[in-house]
């Protein structure tokens, strides 16, 4: 997973914004989506933050309060220093958080939840419980098009191939998978929950 989002880096907004290889795609709907789960992002309250996987901060940009993000991919990171250059990133693991614990109020991740196998979701949840009091979630929406879990064959604009497990989420679902949550956002393309950490 690592190397494919290293290597997806200087593309990966492309899919926000459908450019690259999703400007032809058939997404009904898509930018309005991609607007008003910006605008539900931003009406958080403001608070110490921690974005896991932040990737190259499309989403992070719209956290408000003090936000550190993480990611594994240093290219990533590299685009995300660039478009927030007053946040704070760091390098490192989602499952063997580089924190202290209660380092944060909230624990944000989009479109990382959703590529974590059982062991890998396990842990994520204990780091989280670790370093914050709240998790907000924002993934894919459950679609007739894709199962609920499934592994996807992901072409980059260069031809390379990934292999990439992927879950796809009914937002009532996520919150009760996540314990006492409570759904923020539900749409045809993204969900986003708010648990207690």
């Amino acid at each position: 997973m690592k190397q494919y989002y290293d290597a997806r880096a200087p593309e990966y907004d492309e899919w926000y914004l459908a450019q690259g290889r999703f400007a032809d795609r058939e997404r009904q709907g898509w930018e309005p989506a991609v607007r008003e789960l910006e605008r539900v992002l931003a009406t958080l309250e403001p608070a110490t933050t921690l974005d896991v996987a932040c990737g190259t901060g499309f989403l992070t940009r719209h956290l408000r309060g003090e936000v550190t993000g993480l990611d594994q991919s240093e290219r990533m990171l590299q685009i995300a220093s660039a478009r927030m250059p007053r946040a704070r990133f760091v390098q490192g693991d989602a499952t063997r958080l580089p924190f202290e614990d209660s380092s944060f109020h909230r624990v944000f991740t989009g479109h990382f939840y959703g590529h974590l196998e059982d062991g890998a979701r396990a842990a994520f949840r204990s780091e989280v419980r670790r370093v914050s009091r709240e998790l907000v979630i924002v993934d894919s929406a459950a679609r007739p098009d894709h199962e609920p879990d499934e592994w996807q064959e992901r072409i980059l604009n260069d031809g390379s191939r990934y292999e990439v497990y992927k879950r796809y989420f009914e937002a009532d679902e996520l919150a009760a998978e996540l314990g006492n949550g409570q759904v923020l956002h539900a749409s045809a393309w993204f969900v986003m929950v708010s648990a207690p950490a």
